[in-house]
């Protein structure tokens, strides 16, 4: 699967709100994927940090993307469980969504998201997905 291929599964597949983030696929491997998630000030909580709602949807999303990449193309799935913890604030910087599925199997999928602030070495958060697949 190509970048394209994800933005085209983002475009079809998500809701308005999900497409207001500006996610853009950067990669898509075998059992991984790669978003960005681009600073707006319309996403920055009180003090001007990115706000964990929109950190936790990108991860959510592109869990969906790498699932859909390791499968050969986009199944219908749905999220069992997302857990994030939040390690550092991110100020006016794009966020790279790194996805790596650590096991994928015939209904369920899970994965370790990273996620870090462009140009920065540590990760602002990271989060740990589980996912059924429904087809």
């Amino acid at each position: 699967m190509k970048p394209a291929d994800g933005d085209k599964i983002l475009r079809d597949n998500f809701a308005p709100w999900v497409l207001d983030l500006g996610l853009t696929v950067e990669a898509v491997g075998d059992r991984s994927a790669t978003l960005r998630l681009p600073w707006s000030d319309r996403l920055a909580r009180e003090g001007g940090g990115l706000s964990g709602q929109a950190l936790m949807a990108a991860a959510d999303t592109a869990t969906v993307i790498a699932v859909a990449g390791a499968r050969g193309g986009f199944v219908p799935m749905t999220t069992v469980q997302l857990n994030t913890t939040f390690q550092r604030p991110v100020k006016d910087r794009d966020v790279l969504v790194e996805v790596r599925i650590t096991k994928l199997g015939r209904t369920l999928a899970f994965a370790d998201v990273t996620m870090t602030a462009e140009g920065q070495d540590e990760p602002a958060a990271h989060a740990t997905t589980v996912y059924a697949i429904l087809g």
